[in-house]
C-alpha cells in the first residue's frame, strides 16, 4: 500500500506515509477512501490532553492521496466548550485553517513540520490514541 507523499504543497515526511500505510495495510478491505480518527480517551476540555486528529485518504489508481489532516481542540471551558478545527491542512483544496483563518496551504510549511512531528511521536512512541476507521 502507497500513499502519494512526494510533490505535496507541504513536506510530508516518508516515515509519516510509512506509519499510515502499516497501518492502512491491517485495516482496509478494498475502500476507495478511509478516514482514521485519531482519539486521546482522557482529553477533555477541563484536563487537556493529546487532540483529536482526523486523516483522510482517498485511493487513485492504486495510489492512496491525502486529502486532509486535521487536529481538533476544546475552545471555552466548561458546558461552554466546543471541539473545533485548531489545524486544518486540506491538500485537495491547497488550504490550511488554523483559528486564526484561512491561507494557502504552503503558507503552512513550518507548523506542518512541527504537528507532524508531534504527532508521530505522541502515536508511535507515547502510544496515546485510540483508533477508529471509517
Amino acid at each position: 500500500m502507497r500513499i502519494q507523499y512526494e510533490g505535496l504543497a507541504l513536506p510530508v515526511s516518508d516515515k509519516f506515509s510509512q506509519a499510515l500505510s502499516e497501518y492502512l495495510i491491517q485495516q482496509t478491505h478494498g475502500d476507495d477512501a478511509i478516514t482514521l480518527n485519531f482519539k486521546d480517551p482522557t482529553y477533555s476540555a477541563e484536563h487537556g490532553g493529546f487532540h483529536p486528529v482526523e486523516i483522510r485518504l482517498v485511493k487513485d489508481n492504486q495510489l492512496w492521496h491525502i486529502q486532509y489532516i486535521t487536529d481538533f481542540c476544546y475552545v471555552g471551558s466548561g458546558y461552554n466548550a466546543e471541539l473545533v478545527k485548531e489545524l486544518d491542512f486540506d491538500f485537495s483544496a491547497g488550504l490550511f485553517q488554523s483559528l486564526f483563518g484561512l491561507v494557502p496551504i504552503e503558507q503552512s510549511r513550518d507548523i506542518y513540520q512541527i504537528w507532524e512531528g508531534n504527532f508521530l511521536h505522541y502515536w508511535k512512541e507515547l502510544n496515546v490514541f485510540s483508533i477508529t476507521v471509517s
